[in-house]
């Protein structure tokens, strides 16, 4: 008990420098700004999933295609937002969080193709294909974005 007491008057005659921590930015919403440009993008290529996966086998083939952009889309936001909060709230949250974000969405989406493949579903190409279209999208448009955004003026 004398101990605890002794500590807190320690505590309050601190005078210690607190540590210098890097400023937040003035205006965190560059972290997200991409994202209304490729929720657009994100619909555009689920409606060309969808005509292919029509053309190529109906309209089981069209869902699948679409669905697989919608996996891919919910994905990649999911991973921004994440992201874009823990480096708002405390940067040293940004590693774990983000790591953690990848190992879940990976997991279930192992688990998804891995159902998909045992499946009997007629879909079950197309979604494959709308998978990898909407990973090479999103890919190249946020890779587009950045460049675009890091270029000097």
């Amino acid at each position: 008990m004398e101990f605890q007491k002794q500590r807190a008057v320690e505590d309050e005659d601190d005078d210690r420098p607190l540590p210098d921590l890097p400023p937040l930015p003035a205006d965190p919403r560059w972290r997200v700004a991409h994202l209304p440009f490729l929720t657009i993008v994100s619909f555009a290529l689920i409606l060309c999933a969808a005509s292919a996966g029509f053309f190529a086998g109906g309209t089981t083939s069209a869902l699948g295609a679409a669905l697989g952009v919608v996996i891919v889309t919910i994905s990649y936001t999911m991973s921004t937002l994440i992201i874009a909060w823990a480096d708002t709230v405390r940067p040293a949250l940004l590693m774990p969080l983000a790591l953690f974000t990848y190992v879940l969405k990976y997991s279930v989406l192992g688990v998804v193709l891995a159902y998909g493949v045992e499946s009997e579903w007629q879909g079950k190409d197309a979604l494959g294909w709308g998978i990898v279209a909407g990973v090479i999208v999103w890919t190249a448009v946020q890779a587009w974005w950045f460049h675009k955004l890091s270029r000097p003026k």
